[in-house]
């Protein structure tokens, strides 16, 4: 079970990320998070192959009346990482979050998920609901393997599978730029439109992680995990999740981008299956992608205080 830890001077000087570095240890791996600000617990969940400098534009706005808290998962950011795929299991992933939450006493969470980031954060939901007083779900999903999965996402996981290491760089600029239902605009255009979107230094702290290799395979693994079948191992822990999300009744507010090709549709089936989501607004995050914090972070922050002040605990 070989561990690493990126090098701290990876983390200098990045652009709009002047945060202090907070560490916790569970199971002998330090976990990184940022914490900041005072008041209710909005804890923010990053997905694949991010880290919580994802959220960078929306903790200072956030910030200003709560308590914001943005961990890292491990393989992921300042988080220690495995240099074996195996060691990277949804277990491992659920089990670090629930002591996480255990470990910081954190209550009256209102959780804010997007990609893997829902699919772990959700499913601890649904076993410590009484931890939490609201639910921000942003371009997810819950799969088990009996829906049909959506061809970007299948060639995605495929070229995951047979890639050495996963481009981060790349990965990051192409799922940050919206792309419209039937859009047709072929990889290069694509990737030449995706860079000019995001600048190089912004490329590089999302980069900053993953020196080599070696520290890539939480980001393999991943995409890996996702049910396919229905007899996939993370079914049941999708399942699961699922009817915790059917007996939520606090608030959960559903925000899903207009350009996402990867969980087009999927808001859906929350704000059918979960109670409250029937309450709220219908909020769609217009000329964004799978990234939508990326390109319009102050916006959902902005909801998300709305959000807040109109459903007191």
């Amino acid at each position: 079970m070989p561990v690493i830890r990126t090098p701290e001077k990876r983390f200098t000087n990045l652009p709009d990320y002047p945060y202090e570095p907070n560490y916790v240890e569970i199971n002998d791996m330090r976990i990184h998070y940022v914490d900041e600000g005072e008041g209710e617990v909005v804890l923010c969940l990053h997905g694949e192959p991010s880290w919580s400098y994802l959220y960078r534009k929306m903790i200072p706005i956030l910030s200003e009346k709560h308590r914001v808290i943005a961990p890292d998962f491990v393989g992921f950011g300042r988080s220690d990482k495995f240099t074996l795929r195996e060691e990277y299991t949804f277990e491992m992933h659920r089990d670090t979050l629930l002591k996480f939450i255990e470990e910081l006493d954190l209550k009256g969470i209102t959780v804010v998920v997007q990609d893997w980031g829902g699919l772990i954060g959700l499913r601890v939901v649904s076993m410590i609901p009484e931890r939490f007083a609201r639910l921000v779900i942003m371009n997810t999903g819950l799969p088990t393997g009996d829906e049909e999965i959506p061809k970007a996402f299948l060639m995605w996981q495929r070229f995951s599978k047979i890639m050495p290491v996963i481009p981060v760089g790349m990965a990051l600029k192409m799922g940050s730029l919206p792309s419209k239902p039937g859009e047709k605009r072929g990889f290069r255009k694509s990737l030449r439109e995706a860079s000019r979107a995001m600048p190089s230094e912004v490329v590089k702290a999302y980069v900053a992680p993953f020196p080599s290799s070696k520290y890539k395979a939480g980001a393999k693994a991943w995409p890996l995990m996702v049910p396919v079948k229905p007899d996939d191992p993370v079914s049941d822990e999708m399942r699961k999740a699922q009817e915790g999300m059917k007996k939520w009744e606090k608030p959960a507010l559903v925000m899903f981008s207009d350009g996402d090709p990867i969980t087009r549709g999927g808001d859906e089936w929350f704000r059918e299956n979960i109670p409250s989501a029937k309450d709220q607004p219908k909020i769609v995050i217009e000329d964004a992608g799978h990234f939508l914090q990326e390109r319009k972070g102050p916006e959902i922050a902005r909801h998300i205080l709305d959000f807040i002040e109109r459903t007191p605990a």
